[in-house]
């Protein structure tokens, strides 16, 4: 066996090594192949769980997103069914919630970077932690720790902590304290760093363009930091980095680069030879376009083995990928050094966690004393303290404040939109609009809030020809200035756009009516973004522009209590806010 399973980061026992040599030498090549899978249930009837196990010998899970008493009996029926533990993963990535659907949300890791305090990434960590344990997780694909280089990175753009490798490293740090506190092993991602480019590798590539010294003190300087402190596992990226793969092999052409996940040079040359990583190596979902255009699929699943990594996440057709894995064994792709080894670090990550010792009955705690442990009182307590420190005035260049309703008793909210629809849609669920919490929260204090609504929405009812007539009315009205100024004192745009799904701000007319804010010398204006902190690049004319991180009804609490002048703005923002425009900081 070349993988020291006594060193950083498994330190197992002689007797733990035994488990592992023996479990691998009686497992059929086809459990060995199975193990090299991560499986994205597509349900929970517990026959299905039952043949996922048995049929294809997955090694580890990571699951879709339900109650906690839904996943905690799922990951109940994977355990009990499993010949060998699994690993099962979360992405807790902003606390519980990525546990379960009922988890206690803490806050996104740009939001916990806003307080400048590594406490609350720690207690990001802690809560994720004992949430996802509970339901019967053992893995977590968390601490994201890509730097955020390029405002237009669609993502990591509020997911990433800091532009500063240093801040990135200590929040990380704090994080996986945090959540090994409470067994559960943190994956890092996305290796070899994200937040150089604009592209969503989910549809197309990506490239950390960085040179080899420009990453060693940088995206190097993080993942070095966290494999010296014994970080477990690391999710790899689809993420070119040619600097470093032509350094390790100075005849490969722009042609032969590939992302990170099938790329030997970036996983056992740079990662595990130059970085010292002696961890498990998972690769990031196999469905994405950055991985999938790389090569065909046949060759795509055992290339990533061969490359370096551990284990090889979601099955497209999962009798086909399989096959594909099979054979990539069979045809020399995959050595029997390189199965030997994977298999290695993914039964030491499962000894690490002391799974090989348990009877399968008890490898989750008893069910009514781990979904006691959801939600607690205390642990959502911190999520409103965390909003407290973090939500950010990044601008403030008029005497506006406070906002009190003698002095702006009628207000006019207006929501700023991104693309509505398709995959944005998908992850923003069925949660209450912004601005309608907004209003609420603002009438109990005694102001008369309206919220505005676009033409567009009536115009989006119409039959085609009529939207055609009315959009050209729209666009050529030119609405008094007075109907916004003899109505309204105060303006609050409300921007709630998930810049994760590669979205700007969609003005939906070019001039006249309030869903642009045309109107920032004719009436006080205030822009708050709910979700991306980079809006000000779109918006540079605004005087008052806050970044508030989340929606959630106790974050715009805390809002109101700092626009009413109750409470300071504490928050410093870790990432470009301004976008490297001049135009934005005036």
């Amino acid at each position: 066996m070349s993988v020291d399973l006594k060193a950083k980061p498994f330190y197992l026992t002689d007797e733990d090594i035994q488990w592992v040599e023996k479990t691998i030498a009686n497992m059929s090549l086809e459990e060995k192949i199975g193990q090299l899978f991560v499986n994205m249930g597509s349900s929970r009837d517990e026959q299905y769980l039952k043949d996922v196990v048995n049929k294809y010998h997955i090694g580890a899970v990571r699951y879709n997103p339900a109650s906690a008493a839904e996943v905690y009996e799922q990951n109940r029926i994977l355990q009990e069914n499993s010949k060998i533990p699994l690993l099962i993963s979360a992405n807790i990535e902003a606390g519980g919630n990525g546990a379960c659907t009922d988890g206690t949300e803490i806050g996104v890791q740009v939001k916990i970077a806003s307080t400048n305090d590594p406490k609350w990434a720690y207690e990001m960590g802690r809560v994720g932690g004992l949430e996802a344990a509970a339901v019967g997780c053992n893995w977590c694909f968390a601490p994201i720790v890509d730097i955020n280089y390029n405002w237009r990175n669609p993502i990591i753009s509020n997911r990433a902590f800091s532009q500063n490798p240093d801040q990135v490293l200590e929040m990380a740090l704090a994080y996986i304290k945090g959540v090994q506190e409470h067994g559960i092993l943190p994956a890092a991602k996305h290796f070899p760093g994200d937040g150089v480019d604009e592209r969503d590798q989910h549809l197309s590539f990506s490239i950390n363009s960085f040179s080899c010294e420009e990453w060693d003190k940088t995206f190097g300087k993080v993942y070095q930091g966290l494999i010296d402190a014994g970080l477990p596992s690391i999710m790899a990226g689809h993420i070119h980095q040619p600097a470093y793969e032509k350094h390790f092999n100075p005849n490969l052409t722009d042609e032969e680069c590939l992302p990170a996940t099938l790329s030997k040079g970036l996983i056992t040359d740079l990662l595990r030879g130059k970085l010292g990583f002696n961890g498990l190596v998972v690769t990031d979902a196999s469905h994405m376009v950055a991985m999938t255009s790389s090569m065909k699929r046949s060759e795509m699943l055992p290339t990533s083995i061969a490359a370096g990594c551990d284990l090889f996440l979601f099955f497209n057709d999962p009798d086909e990928d399989f096959q594909y894995m099979l054979d990539g064994y069979k045809n020399g792709i995959i050595t029997e050094q390189r199965l030997t080894d994977a298999l290695s670090r993914i039964l030491a990550l499962k000894a690490k966690l002391g799974l090989h010792k348990k009877a399968k009955t008890e490898i989750l705690q008893p069910k009514e004393q781990a979904l006691a442990q959801i939600g607690l009182a205390e642990n959502k307590a911190i999520f409103s303290e965390v909003a407290d420190r973090a939500i950010t005035l990044v601008k403030h260049k008029q005497d506006i404040f406070p906002i009190t309703p003698n002095k702006y008793p009628r207000i006019l909210l207006v929501d700023i939109k991104g693309v509505e629809g398709g995959f944005g849609k998908m992850i923003a669920g069925n949660n209450r609009k912004a601005t309608e919490v907004l209003q609420e929260q603002l009438r109990e204090q005694g102001f008369n809030v309206e919220i505005f609504k676009s033409p567009m929405e009536n115009i989006a009812q119409m039959s085609g020809e009529e939207q055609i007539k009315t959009i050209r009315s729209v666009y050529a009205a030119k609405r008094p200035i007075s109907d916004l100024v003899n109505n309204y004192d105060l303006i609050i745009n409300v921007a709630n756009v998930n810049a994760s799904t590669g979205q700007r701000i969609i003005w939906p007319a070019s001039k006249g009516t309030p869903d642009i804010p045309f109107y920032v010398h004719e009436i006080p204006t205030i822009f708050v973004s709910v979700q991306c902190p980079f809006h000000l690049a779109d918006v540079p004319q605004m005087k008052t522009y806050i970044n508030a991180y989340d929606s959630k009804p106790a974050t715009l609490a805390k809002l109101v209590e700092k626009l009413m002048g109750k409470s300071e703005f504490k928050g410093i923002s870790p990432v470009d806010v301004f976008c490297g425009f001049n135009d934005t900081h005036i």
